[in-house]
């Protein structure tokens, strides 16, 4: 470990990571990509918590893992800053933030009636249209750069509108990292030091990996038996969502929309206004949970349905990251994971992009001048680069001067 790490991997307090993560909870808007940004210029060059190499490998790790990937760099910044209670710490800092915001919307958004209420909605709905496609093209261009990974991503979008469900993504996931083995090798092994202060044996690390895969496969096998719970069922319907989404961010659409509108817990409405009202406030987009969690139809809901959504969903995430850390740095040089971890990655793609059309498009987009004014939000978003709460709000002020007042 170089002498730079050692010397910045002393320990903080929880209070110090707390307060320093509730500000960037406060202020972190973008997504993903953009909370990395965050994160490196506030603790690397900023705060000194850890150098360029070791803060390198802890977003590789997230990116390879299933679950949100700016979530599980919190939590990693904070065990290795603070131990547990430190990542504990970072992770309420960051989430609670959105979190509570998308609690308070579940509320109002009962209340929007009215012919502006519904115009403001529907905007929301023409939000996502623009966000998902702004994430579709970004990460196209950076994941799929080489025929090979643009053949992936293709296959992966003819699988998932295919098969359909969670299982047609899954098999996408599996099938793009397998050819990924087979036909992305060839790059140059990433440089990178280690992860310094790792407070996680190899024996806990194994613990954490054994409570993900127990909290994934128990309860649905319950609930196929005679346990009829609601509150189980809305676990695991969350933790799964959780569980199996690769990429974070806006890839976890379709899960969710699988977990809780198909069984017909949530309105496809109601679902994607709350999924554009989630880019209008800082903080991990999977706090769209705590908005879903709120309004579903069967008890429990309201703020217990929304705790009970929000853990859920992150959970699973987390348990991995504190699982996988011990064991990271010798398995992330291995080209063949590399290898895999491009093909996986390119699958990502594609599935975004099915999500990009169905529920997306086809529940927003109803005639031109919503294609217009979905058009005009991509356009603001990837060519001005505007923040995405200016281009939430610039579309919610136009759909409800169009269609409310008129």
């Amino acid at each position: 470990m170089s002498t730079s790490t050692s010397s910045l991997s002393r320990q903080g307090t929880p209070a110090e990571v707390l307060l320093a993560f509730l500000k960037l909870g406060l202020t972190c808007f973008g997504g993903p990509v953009a909370h990395i940004g965050y994160f490196r210029q506030e603790f690397v060059g900023r705060r000194r918590w850890l150098d360029e190499t070791s803060f390198a490998d802890l977003v590789a790790l997230s990116q390879f893992l299933p679950g949100p990937a700016s979530s599980q760099v919190v939590f990693s910044l904070g065990l290795l800053r603070g131990g547990w209670l430190g990542g504990l710490a970072a992770s309420a800092g960051f989430t609670l933030p959105s979190a509570l915001a998308m609690l308070v919307f579940a509320y109002v958004a009962a209340d929007l009636n009215g012919p502006l209420g519904v115009a403001f909605l529907h905007g929301l709905k023409l939000v996502a249209v623009a966000i998902v496609s702004q994430a579709v093209w970004g990460m196209a261009v950076t994941l799929c750069p080489d025929r090979t990974r643009a053949g992936i991503a293709l296959l992966a979008l003819a699988l998932v509108t295919a098969a359909g469900g969670s299982v047609g993504q899954i098999a996408a996931i599996v099938l793009g990292g397998c050819a990924g083995a087979l036909l992305c090798k060839g790059a140059p092994a990433a440089a990178g030091g280690q992860v310094p202060s790792i407070p996680v044996s190899r024996t806990v690390g194994v613990l954490f990996i054994a409570a993900f895969t127990v909290l994934l496969v128990v309860p649905p096998l319950l609930l196929a038996g005679p346990v009829r719970s609601q509150s189980l069922a809305l676990f695991e319907a969350f933790y799964r969502s959780g569980a199996l989404v690769f990429g974070g961010g806006h890839v976890v659409l379709p899960l969710l929309r699988d977990a809780v509108v198909a069984p017909g817990w949530v309105s496809p409405d109601a679902f994607l206004a709350g999924y554009g009202a989630a880019q209008s406030v800082p903080g991990p987009l999977f706090t769209f949970a705590a908005y879903l969690g709120a309004v579903v139809g069967p008890s429990p809901n309201g703020i217990v349905g929304s705790v009970i959504a929000l853990v859920a969903i992150f959970l699973p995430g987390l348990l991995l990251v504190a699982g996988v850390l011990p064991f990271w740095d010798a398995f992330r040089r291995r080209p063949a994971a590399q290898a895999a971890m491009r093909g996986t990655n390119a699958a990502v793609v594609g599935i975004l992009a099915a999500a990009l059309y169905n529920p997306v498009w086809t529940s927003a987009v109803t005639g031109p001048r919503d294609f217009a004014i979905a058009a005009v939000g991509f356009v603001l978003l990837v060519v001005w680069k505007l923040p995405p709460l200016a281009v939430v709000a610039a579309i919610a002020i136009a759909t409800t001067a169009l269609y409310g007042l008129t």
